[in-house]
């Protein structure tokens, strides 16, 4: 964990998946998953945030999320986790001498904004709030680190949703927000349902599956080619992996065998799952969601409607800063095929370069810590005070959410 060096200002970016948190004058921030877990073999404890570090067995693992479908839906969960970040357990925070960045979702339902200033302000006593969205703090990072752009757009592929965000001249074109229903919960559930009916019953192994989804998955930059590999026997089969899955005891997260390594035989000991064209096929729901029945258009075909709902004169813009956020962008292959998807959709005249941070993840974070360093940044927030004069209207005027 980064050491907490003191700060007035403390980062909070909530994500669905993840809590990352931290001081804005940290190098980088506390990453906790934003669940409460349940295990078989402990069965009295509930494991908060990343207490599962401690859970001796993985497996069959009871989640409780307070997000669902990418929104805020269980205060109870969700405040347990605020409570025990905050505390004494973790960072032990001073609220009332504090302001607070946090990231909340796109269209977020107003009872939920309602409810997010009232807890911050009412239950924890920050001195001052600014409550806004994980792509404004990576449009501000962006514009720090290019500041010769005019406009970006933000591609965020997060655990719910992914969305494509246009911003001009630093402000976001609210009318080209465009969402695709395709996440990294979604692509482990896909995983689990397929591996579930072709070789062993995952179902309830999410913690297992999603280690194995990060591990192996990657995102095919020839398709066609690879799904030929993938139907091929023996060592015409280049794509073919091993994945051995943790016993617990000795191996506590699986792990997948090199090509030479991988015979589809279980060594001793072992217990295996054959990853074959699962690799390359459930990343392939982001650019194809009607793979699996979601009738809805892939990253590319978004990107380039997201574009054309905004000005002609920031087009060009557009398509020459796209900045990639989020866990899915993990993937191998991910910007390349992406790259090469938009180029062949865009107008010819226009040149297409996409940028990823050093970390996909924490670039948001990153955005808020250097937001809280900006000379401007008191006018963008709401202080307690002014909270208790006029009530929930402060945040309404102050914040374009």
């Amino acid at each position: 964990m980064p050491v907490a060096e003191k700060s007035d200002t403390f980062i909070l970016d909530n994500g669905g998946y993840s809590i990352k948190a931290g001081y804005a004058s940290q190098s980088s921030p506390r990453v906790i998953p934003n669940c409460i877990v349940k295990a078989k073999a402990e069965k009295r404890r509930a494991f908060i945030g990343d207490q599962i570090e401690d859970c001796r067995e993985l497996s069959s693992l009871f989640y409780m999320l307070p997000f669902q479908k990418g929104y805020l839906v269980n205060w109870d969960h969700q405040k347990t986790l605020w409570d025990y970040l905050f505390g004494k357990q973790s960072f032990h925070l001073k609220c009332d001498e504090l302001n607070l960045v946090f990231t909340e979702p796109y269209f977020n339902f107003s009872s939920i904004q309602e409810g997010l200033s009232e807890i911050f302000f009412e239950e924890y006593g920050f001195k001052s709030l600014l409550r806004t969205h994980t792509g404004d703090l990576s449009c501000y990072q962006n514009k720090i680190e290019n500041p010769d752009e005019k406009c970006c757009l933000v591609i965020e592929s997060g655990y719910s949703f992914t969305h494509i965000v246009p911003y001009v001249l630093g402000k976001r074109v609210r009318n080209a927000v465009r969402r695709i229903d395709v996440g990294g919960k979604l692509l482990t559930n896909h995983l689990k349902e397929i591996i579930s009916y072709r070789q062993l019953h995952v179902l309830e192994e999410t913690y297992v599956m999603n280690s194995c989804k990060e591990d192996c998955c990657y995102v095919s930059t020839e398709w066609d080619s690879d799904l030929k590999k993938a139907k091929a026997r023996g060592k015409e089969n280049t794509i073919a992996r091993d994945y051995v899955l943790p016993d617990f005891t000795t191996l506590r997260r699986g792990y997948m065998k090199s090509l030479e390594e991988s015979t589809g035989k279980a060594g001793d000991g072992e217990q295996i799952i054959r990853m074959n064209n699962e690799r390359f096929m459930v990343p392939e729901v982001l650019f194809n969601p009607s793979d699996i029945g979601i009738q809805q258009m892939g990253i590319p075909e978004a990107v380039q409607l997201s574009i054309s709902q905004c000005e002609e004169m920031a087009q060009p813009w557009l398509y020459r800063n796209i900045v990639l956020t989020g866990g899915n962008i993990l993937f191998p292959g991910f910007k390349e095929r992406l790259e090469r998807e938009i180029r062949a959709l865009a107008p010819d005249n226009m040149e297409v370069n996409i940028r990823v941070g050093s970390d996909p993840v924490l670039y948001p974070w990153r955005g808020g810590a250097s937001i809280a360093k900006d000379p401007g940044f008191s006018q963008l927030c709401v202080t307690k005070q002014d909270y208790m004069e006029r009530g929930y209207n402060a945040c309404l005027n102050k914040y374009y959410l």
